[in-house]
């Protein structure tokens, strides 16, 4: 995919418990297809648990109407998005049908306010009344999309548009030609599951793009199943499955 990226690292202790690994790459660029903008998901089993990772990067834009272009975006890649299962009938095929899921990337989604009115709140750091009018976020509220999903509390500023090897953003000492762009929260970080607990929310401190990359970290719950108890319960002719619960943490960072 065109500027979409995704890498998954895992600790050597947890490679042997990681099975069914599947990619899927959904482009909703140019005529609906082209790979400029949408999403590269990763399928995968920890232990029992059923994992997926996306990837995406959708439409761009501050005119009217431009967030439900992003609303579709992400309807696209959930309609759109398969893991082939031809060996594995009982694995999941799409994104809704794992355990857990998480979702990131430059989702794109902008603030309704004025730019001098945004620029002054993040002066005075008012991430309440900045969120108010986040697109996201009111899209989020209207279950226009991302319906059940989570985000963590954001308190930190807004991470887009920043001039590049500097905390200023683009606009603050207006150039010739140049575009003056409201500071807005872009990159983002959601998900969708039980037993999952995130345990931070940040912007990370690096300064080579004109976005600041955001990262957090989540403990989550695996399903673990002890084969000493399948068997007993397998000899007393049961089909009962006494599943056992796991801890372990997971990064992603943009």
């Amino acid at each position: 995919m065109v500027g979409i990226y995704i890498s998954l690292w895992v600790r050597k202790r947890l490679r042997r418990h990681i099975n069914n690994l599947k990619v899927s790459p959904v482009g909703v660029g140019l005529m609906g297809y082209m790979g400029n903008k949408g999403s590269v998901s990763i399928s995968m089993t920890l232990y029992q648990t059923r994992l997926c990772f996306v990837c995406s990067h959708l439409t761009s834009g501050h005119k009217v109407g431009d967030e439900e272009r992003r609303n579709s975006n992400v309807s696209e890649i959930l309609k759109r998005t398969r893991f082939s299962t031809t060996l594995h009938s009982d694995q999941p095929q799409t994104i809704p049908s794992h355990d857990q899921i998480f979702w990131f990337g430059d989702l794109n989604y902008r603030i309704n306010k004025p730019d001098e009115e945004v620029r002054k709140l993040v002066a005075m750091k008012q991430w309440d009344q900045l969120l108010y009018s986040d697109q996201l976020c009111k899209e989020l509220r209207r279950g226009h999309v991302f319906d059940g999903w989570n985000e963590g509390v954001i308190d930190f500023p807004p991470t887009y548009k920043y001039e590049v090897n500097s905390d200023r953003y683009v606009g603050e000492n207006p150039k010739e030609g140049e575009k003056r762009r409201t500071p807005a929260w872009c990159d983002r970080i959601l998900w969708m599951g039980k037993g999952i607990k995130q345990l931070c929310y940040n912007q990370a401190d690096i300064r080579m793009s004109d976005h600041r990359p955001v990262s957090s970290v989540f403990a989550i719950e695996a399903e673990v199943f002890d084969p000493r108890k399948l068997r007993k319960a397998l000899n007393l002719t049961s089909a009962a499955v006494h599943p056992v619960m796991m801890l372990d943490e997971a990064e992603l960072e943009l």
